[in-house]
């Protein structure tokens, strides 16, 4: 049978009825709507008849002896002996008796079959159910063995008191034992009673009764459960209950049992309808066992979508500032310190021949879950906030006309709040050619506060002198003038054996800005940009708008391509550049901050692509040449021969900050054998940050998987003299045990989002695909 037509997946538990679904891997789908007549009858369908020897009554009955073969439509019966009536289309057939039916194939010692309705009954059959093809499934064939099978109709089967297994012939690693089990193709549902899952022939899971979803559809029932174990709730336990709802509409209610803590419910409704979609999920646990309080968490993420029209939802709260902390094994979710809450709404168009524009509002606020240990700073709210971004080209004499605009209105429970309105109106003269563009630009970029103390100075820095409260106005305006432009050259040569296209890309990037004092000026949402590639051609060295850098500085790059001559395809890039001061930097983020004083900037240069045919690197540096010392560099590679085969390699320094090796992989053993790793190390710490081990067995119709995990979350950062370090936190270890049947269910505690987060290129062992390259070297 196959393993599509057959996610019993309710076997994960032994309850008295256990619909299967398997909800996690299904998407929902909007509702469709079948127009047209329905299909026109193939009409009277001929029968053919052939043996070694027949006789008979023509037209009445007929005995087919030696080889007898029967054909009628997709309907094909063997056997040694068979006899046919023609008034009722019965057929009796003994000895080797085979039937096919669509790609399935019963055998056996005796059946009796009406072709006409296709029904009948099979005695001591063996069967082999084939899958219905499908675009949006694997397509794995199932067997099985029972005392009769009844025929109910084309494609539906009643099997009584046998086994299914999708192990091949003379593998039965696993079985599904039942007493009766139906199967309806034309329904894609199947059902049965006393069913009962052996696993090397130890019986592992029991139920008396079951329904199931073929073919991989969803269907209302209990999900397979997870079990686990964690040092701060224990042993844990969670079986998911699947409601499907509609084809757009779904429900996953997780019933979850942690030994230390108590009973936690936890709920998950999707929907999709054809201008909105979206997800609603909460979680309650009515009495910790260790607190002795009520917990709970609530998140709503949805989205509408119309033409010139978007507007979204981002809602999320926990109950204390140690929840995801205390019920998360998840380390992404667990080191969540900033919840936002957030409401948007955008409006697009066009104007004035040709132009664009789009205005966005929001509502914005965070809930910030401190640590006892580190006082996390919180954000300003935005409430409201309007947004105004226009564009017309070719405004006339091959000039550009752009405009942003910003109005905001900043909230704070402890430091100074205040409005602020931004105009920036700017024009630009494209001048391009195949091999070269130059983009001349002038703005004014215009700023008015309107500004309450609120009884506290704004922030500032730790241990740095705070600004001065204020309270009024305050404005600020600011010319912006900026020449951009660069140069493609190409040459045609000969790498690894490939025709390449190598390309050398210079580009002059000079922007002036004047000084102007903003000491006065809050922090409402401002700090200092990260100093990347990207950065060094921007307009402004702070990210936020209560800081304009000052400027007269020339940025110079140059960035070199290896390109497939035949397809265009990029193999390789590198890329060098430099930021040159004519005036030494000014403004600062901070009063107490003293200006740099530098005359040129650090070397920013990277290098990317797929070295070889197995091979891929990243990597990229920050040098500080006036000290001649590396402030960041990383570099990140990854071999991966062939599916199932991929090693990762990477470290990370962050002057300091951060000094770290990440080791990753997963690895075929032999003999079916996965190994499957992590080390992410910090080596000034001389501590494992995480880490990830385990193996994977592929048994052919089943998967074995056993992960450990261990990680530490961080409560947050501390900041002295301009350095951060991440301050300490306890570590969290997991244990993921997993036994999946193709076919049948997955039973146990799902470890694959620890994996694909923890190993990129992992690839799940009985779904491997090939390795995508969009070329090859010749080696």
């Amino acid at each position: 049978m196959s393993v599509h037509r057959l996610r019993l997946l309710a076997l994960a538990a032994a309850l008295a009825c256990v619909p299967s679904a398997h909800g996690e891997e299904l998407g929902l789908k909007l509702q469709r709507i079948q127009i047209g007549p329905p299909r026109a009858s193939a009409g009277p369908v001929p029968t053919f008849l052939s043996a070694d020897r027949i006789e008979g009554i023509t037209g009445r009955e007929s005995v087919a002896e030696g080889a007898a073969e029967i054909r009628k439509g997709n309907t094909a019966i063997y056997a040694d002996w068979m006899k046919y009536t023609d008034a009722t289309e019965d057929v009796e057939a003994r000895g080797r008796v085979r039937i096919e039916r669509d790609g399935d194939v019963v055998t056996g010692p005796s059946l009796r079959y009406r072709t006409s309705d296709a029904t009948g009954t099979f005695d001591q059959p063996e069967f082999t159910l084939a899958p219905r093809r499908r675009l949006d499934v694997q397509a794995v064939s199932g067997r099985g063995r029972a005392q009769s099978a009844v025929f109910d109709g084309e494609d539906r089967y009643r099997f009584v008191d046998g086994f299914f297994t999708t192990c091949k012939p003379g593998n039965e690693d696993w079985r599904l034992q039942v007493s009766e089990m139906d199967i309806d193709f034309t329904r894609d549902l199947g059902t049965a009673r006393n069913p009962t899952v052996y696993f090397k022939g130890v019986p592992i899971l029991k139920a008396p009764y079951l329904d199931f979803s073929l073919n991989n559809q969803r269907k209302s029932g209990i999900l397979p459960p997870a079990f686990g174990s964690s040092e701060k709730n224990g042993l844990e336990a969670a079986v998911p209950y699947y409601f499907n709802l509609a084809p757009n509409r779904d429900l996953t209610l997780t019933p979850r049992f942690m030994s230390k803590r108590g009973a936690q419910l936890g709920g998950d409704f999707r929907f999709l309808e054809p201008s909105f979609f979206g997800q609603l999920k909460a979680e309650v646990l009515p009495h910790d066992q260790i607190l002795g309080q009520t917990r709970s968490a609530e998140s709503l993420v949805t989205t509408y979508a119309q033409p010139g029209k978007v507007a979204g939802l981002n809602l999320n709260r926990v109950s204390d500032d140690n929840y995801f902390r205390d019920l998360s094994s998840r380390i992404n979710i667990a080191a969540q310190t900033t919840l936002p809450r957030d409401a948007f709404m955008t409006f697009a168009g066009g104007w004035w021949n040709g132009g664009s524009w789009n205005i966005t509002g929001r509502l914005q606020g965070f809930q910030v879950l401190q640590d006892a240990a580190h006082s996390i700073p919180v954000p300003y709210s935005r409430a409201p906030q309007l947004l105004l971004n226009a564009l017309k080209q070719d405004l006339g004499a091959g000039l550009d006309f752009g405009i942003t605009g910003e109005v905001v209105d900043f909230h704070h429970p402890t430091s100074v709040t205040g409005v602020r309105s931004t105009a920036y109106p700017s024009l630009s003269l494209p001048i391009l050619t195949a091999g070269s563009f130059l983009v001349p630009k002038l703005g004014v970029h215009s700023t008015y506060y309107t500004l309450d103390p609120n009884g506290n100075a704004p922030s500032a820095a730790p241990g740095a002198q705070q600004l001065p409260a204020i309270s009024g106005t305050l404005t600020r305006t600011l010319p912006i003038l900026s020449v951009d432009g660069g140069l493609v050259y190409e040459r045609q040569q000969t790498w690894r054996g490939q025709n390449m296209t190598q390309t050398l890309e210079p580009r002059a990037y000079y922007l002036y800005v004047p000084y102007r004092d903003q000491n006065q000026i809050p922090l409402f949402d401002t700090a200092a940009a990260d100093f990347n590639y990207a950065q060094i051609f921007s307009e402004n060295s702070f990210a936020g708008g209560d800081r304009i850098s000052d400027a007269n500085q020339l940025t110079l790059a140059v960035t070199s391509r290896l390109l497939f001559a035949a397809t265009g395809q990029e193999a390789v890039r590198a890329t060098v550049g430099q930021r040159y001061y004519f005036k030494p930097q000014q403004v600062t983020l901070y009063p107490s901050t003293p200006p740099s004083g530098n005359r040129i900037s650090d070397w920013i240069g990277s290098l990317s692509g797929r070295v070889t045919r197995n091979w891929t690197v990243e990597s990229g540096l920050q040098y500080n040449g006036r000290d001649n010392r590396a402030e960041r560099f990383t570099i990140g590679t990854r071999y991966q021969p062939e599916p199932l085969k991929t090693l990762n390699l990477s470290y990370r320094f962050l002057r300091d900050q951060i000094d770290q090796v990440d080791v990753s992989g997963q690895w075929s053993l032999g003999r079916g054998w996965y190994g499957i790793g992590r080390l992410n190390y910090s080596i000034p710490d001389r501590r494992m940050v995480e880490g990830l081990a385990g193996f994977e067995y592929n048994g052919g119709c089943w998967i074995g998987r056993l992960v450990l995990q261990r990680y530490i979350v961080t409560s947050g950062s501390t900041q002295s003299a301009g350095a951060t370090t991440e301050s300490s936190g306890s570590p969290t270890r997991a244990i993921f045990l997993q036994l999946e049947l193709n076919g049948l269910s997955r039973i146990g505690s799902n470890p694959f989002e620890a994996l694909k987060r923890n190993i990129p290129g992992y690839a799940r062992v009985n779904q491997a695909v090939p390795v995508s390259r969009p070329y090859d070297f010749d080696d």
